[in-house]
């Protein structure tokens, strides 16, 4: 069985100090959440501020939210793959549709930080998902296709078997407009259909894929009353302690 996963992407929100104080917070809120995984993505600059304030001993989870795919050279204003992992990051955010469509990363980028994630341990949580104009022109099955197979390109079975995937409709981030509860467990479903013709049958029934975009206190449980839907990747919702703290509640809740 599949666990739950709960990822709040805080972008460019926070600093160390801000950061600090809301782990601290965070923590005071926080009951047993045994049986969940829930990770944090501050910015770069706020990792190890982090990493030191939960402590070895924490089960919360530190990621990032982007990576370069060379460990190392001149390629200034990069972090890599073995940077992360030294400050203690577990996961890493890849193709996020802001890194695609604010940035220009493309499907080959992509597919080459999951490949430096994988070679430095890190767990790549791969986001896909389409545009309003290519769901509303009923491509969302080919471009969420497309996204998946470049993006996991070239990776060995068992590499695959230790991705996430975030589904992450670009009409739906930041905009106050979640998908229907209906929309995510069909795109889940075609992804699982997908990972299962990459690697194997059964395959994509193991990987959890997480929903993401406008996810809140109010909506979560919607989601989650499917066994499709895995977790949420979270953002505005995640950067105060009390709502991050009410979505962690929510997700530990079985469905039902």
């Amino acid at each position: 069985m599949r666990a739950r996963l709960l990822i709040g992407n805080w972008k460019m929100n926070k600093t160390a100090s801000e950061a600090v104080l809301f782990v601290e917070q965070l923590s005071r809120l926080l009951g047993d959440f045994s049986g969940i995984h829930v990770g944090l993505a501050p910015p770069f600059t706020a990792l190890h501020a982090v990493r030191t304030t939960l402590g070895r001993e924490s089960a919360l989870l530190l990621g990032a939210q982007d990576l370069h795919w060379e460990d190392k050279g001149a390629y200034t204003g990069e972090i890599s793959g073995p940077m992360l992992k030294d400050l203690g990051c577990r996961f890493v955010l890849i193709g996020h549709s802001e890194r695609r469509h604010l940035f220009g990363e493309s499907d080959a980028a992509t597919n080459k930080k999951v490949a430096a994630a994988v070679r430095h341990g890190l767990q790549p949580v791969l986001c896909i998902g389409e545009r309003l104009e290519e769901r509303e022109g009923n491509l969302t099955d080919s471009v969420i296709e497309r996204q998946l197979k470049a993006g996991l390109a070239g990776l060995a079975p068992e590499a695959i078997r230790g991705v996430a995937i975030a589904y992450e409709p670009v009409w739906a981030i930041g905009t106050g407009r979640a998908a229907t509860p209906e929309q995510a467990v069909e795109v889940h479903l075609k992804t699982r259909s997908i990972l299962n013709e990459l690697v194997e049958p059964g395959c994509g029934q193991r990987i959890p894929i997480l929903y993401g975009g406008s996810v809140t206190p109010q909506n979560l449980s919607s989601f989650l009353a499917s066994s499709e839907v895995d977790g949420a990747l979270v953002g505005g919702a995640c950067l105060d302690p009390s709502s991050f703290g009410t979505l962690i509640h929510i997700t530990k809740t079985p469905a039902g």
